[in-house]
């Protein structure tokens, strides 16, 4: 073994990561297990009366962020430990709009947005239209061919 591999594996701190990487690993599935939990809870309750219960979003985005900075610490992406060596996620973590319901301004940009694809799928269809006008005018292959490839068979009759 060379100089360098030997201090590597002498060097504490990549096995005290080992054993934090393993701690964190079992608390990542005990949190996705609550997290679904959570989501049958939420579901449940949008069942029953129709509303979302806004402090189960909260808590399942805490989760969710959660795991997130666990997952970025056992894929090596940070070296912040997650909770409790640093401050539990809070609501707003994530996604902060998530938990608010649709504002009329809201619905004003989504009409726009609609009208805006409809006309992008109009220009996509006159597009479509006249590539398939160029490739009939430039095929060569023969129309009876279903897969658009002629056999050796073929192109001697």
């Amino acid at each position: 073994m060379s100089d360098d591999i030997k201090e590597n594996i002498s060097d504490t701190g990549i096995w005290m990561r080992l054993l934090f990487m393993l701690l964190f690993a079992a608390i990542f599935c005990i949190i996705r297990l609550l997290l679904g939990a959570v989501i049958v809870g939420q579901f449940l309750w949008v069942l029953f009366t129709s509303q979302r219960n806004k402090p189960l979003l909260g808590f399942a985005n805490q989760l969710a962020a959660y795991l997130y900075q666990i997952y970025r610490y056992l894929s090596f992406n940070t070296e912040l430990r997650p909770f409790p060596f640093e401050d539990f996620p809070t609501t707003a973590t994530l996604v902060p709009d998530s938990i608010e319901a649709p504002t009329p301004e809201a619905e004003i940009n989504e009409d726009s947005k609609a009208e805006k694809a409809v006309d992008a799928a109009t220009v996509t269809e006159e597009a479509a239209e006249a590539d398939k006008a160029d490739t009939e005018a430039d095929d060569s292959v023969d129309a009876g061919s279903e897969t658009g490839v002629e056999n050796d068979d073929e192109k001697k009759s």
